[in-house]
């Protein structure tokens, strides 16, 4: 009997020591937060922007680490965060065209792939996704089939329960708050002063115009009023008590919405702001240099957070011993709405290498997504009339090279391209081969063309919301779909 108590005592105090490490490890493991905003480029304080204020976001570049050279996978909202969501290329999950698999015909991931929150949640942590406020689910936007509650236990992390850790994204809306009348009304009434169209400083690719001038300055509001948001959420995690055990990534989807910035391959849609904050996890003030892509996102958090990297995960862990620097990066347009396309970068050292696999089609294709936007009809009719210098006609021609190479060095605005430029003949096939290999050695899904019955199920869903919205915009998108399969039929 005696032993019989001994062993049941035994048996519970080792149930309980368990239970205590468990509890105890749970209590230093890192909450990790994701702040991801819509539609950005590289416009913020600490990026040398002097005409917006962002006190909070320049406090974590200042305390934190902060990654020069970080570059979107793709230009634009859903291919980006099916690719982040993931940690894999869009294009290796045939998750690339945007807006794609949302009709009667899916997308699926692979087999045993799971998400990020999946695999955060596999390791105990409360996972929720918001908007900038913490009061309703966040923005998704995700190509592949899944369950919302699969990956999100909800949208506000103080629901979590006691020591339990935590990963929490918040959807801001960036760059789309110029776009949303309520939205902006917010915005100027938020910010004490707001910057005028006369102080703004446009691309050399961008003409001088008021309407565009306007845009720009409504857009460096944004960026201003973003910071707000990104103060509120580090409050909110103050307040709580737990910002000292929590590590902090900000970072932009993709560029600012404009001719020459989302959905396209060049500096101004691609490169994003990536600050990573959580000064005894991480170290403080550092500058890093080397290249990055957006998908190192996945694998640097799960590895703070102690959980393991998948083994087929492309994203790649930025600190730690596991860290592996890359020598390039690759990213990839494609489809964008019922717009088709098919191009795509490589950055290696100084350089930018762009290939244009639809040559015969014009860079601003009809979009009615983009042709909605106000510096469009300008810039078409200023084209029009003659009125463009050389650098802003560019990306208004009728067709493309079928390769780009760009100086970003003595050319940081990608307006001079060097691949009919004898003197960089070496370069361009060396660019040339390590695109080939990686296309093939990724599984670069759009090397094949989509087929029609993906792309009628998906713009099909589309025509119909469009219809029940705006009948004559719906007219629009129409038209765009007949003029894209009249280019496919022609082999275009």
């Amino acid at each position: 009997m005696k032993l019989k108590l001994l062993t049941l005592l035994t048996l519970l105090l080792v149930l309980s020591l368990l239970v205590s490490a468990r509890t105890e490890a749970a209590e230093t493991r890192p909450n990790i937060v994701w702040i991801l905003v819509d539609d950005m480029s590289c416009h913020f304080g600490y990026q040398g922007e002097t005409l917006v204020k962002t006190p909070h976001v320049d406090q974590l570049a200042r305390e934190g680490a902060v990654f020069n050279n970080a570059y979107a996978t793709a230009p634009v909202c859903s291919a980006f965060r099916s690719a982040l969501i993931t940690g894999m290329y869009q294009t290796t999950i045939g998750a690339h065209h945007h807006r794609s698999g949302r009709g009667a015909l899916k997308i699926h991931l692979p087999q045993g792939m799971q998400t990020v929150p999946e695999l955060f949640k596999k390791a105990g942590y409360y996972t929720t996704n918001a908007n900038p406020e913490g009061t309703r689910p966040g923005k998704e936007d995700y190509n592949f089939v899944y369950q919302k509650s699969d990956l999100y236990d909800g949208f506000d992390w103080t629901k979590r329960g006691k020591s339990q850790p935590f990963f929490a994204q918040y959807q801001l809306q960036g760059g789309k708050l110029r776009n949303v009348d309520r939205w902006y009304d917010e915005v100027k009434t938020g910010l004490k002063t707001l910057v005028t169209a006369e102080e703004v400083t446009l691309p050399p690719y961008y003409p001088d115009h008021p309407v565009i001038r306007e845009d720009w300055a409504a857009y460096l509001n944004s960026v201003s009023y973003t910071d707000r948001q990104v103060g509120r959420i580090l409050d909110k995690l103050k307040q709580e008590h737990v910002l000292d055990n929590t590590i902090v990534f900000f970072l932009t989807d993709h560029g600012i919405s404009h001719a020459r910035g989302k959905q396209f391959l060049y500096e101004e849609g691609l490169k994003i702001p990536f600050v990573v904050w959580g000064p005894q996890f991480v170290g403080s003030k550092s500058l890093r240099e080397e290249l990055i892509a957006h998908i190192d996102l996945a694998a640097t958090s799960l590895a703070l957070a102690g959980i393991d990297i998948p083994a087929n995960m492309q994203g790649r862990p930025l600190f730690g011993s596991e860290a592996k620097p890359r020598s390039y990066v690759v990213s990839a347009r494609d489809r964008c709405d019922e717009t088709v396309d098919h191009i795509r970068s490589v950055r290696k050292g100084n350089f930018k290498y762009i290939r244009n696999y639809l040559p015969e089609r014009p860079y601003l294709q009809p979009c009615k997504y983009k042709d909605g936007k106000p510096f469009m009809p300008v810039l078409r009719e200023l084209h029009a009339a003659g009125k463009l210098n050389a650098a802003q006609s560019l990306h208004l021609a009728e067709t493309r090279p079928e390769e780009e190479l760009y100086d970003l060095t003595s050319d940081p605005w990608e307006i001079h391209n060097l691949a009919d430029n004898a003197t960089y003949k070496q370069q361009l096939a060396a660019f040339r081969s390590l695109l080939a290999n990686w296309e093939l050695r990724s599984d670069d899904r759009g090397r094949f063309p989509e087929s029609e019955a993906m792309y009628d199920s998906d713009m099909k869903l589309y025509l119909d919301k469009s219809r029940k919205r705006d009948p004559e915009q719906a007219a629009i998108l129409e038209a765009n779909i007949k003029q894209m399969k009249r280019w496919r039929a022609a082999g275009k």
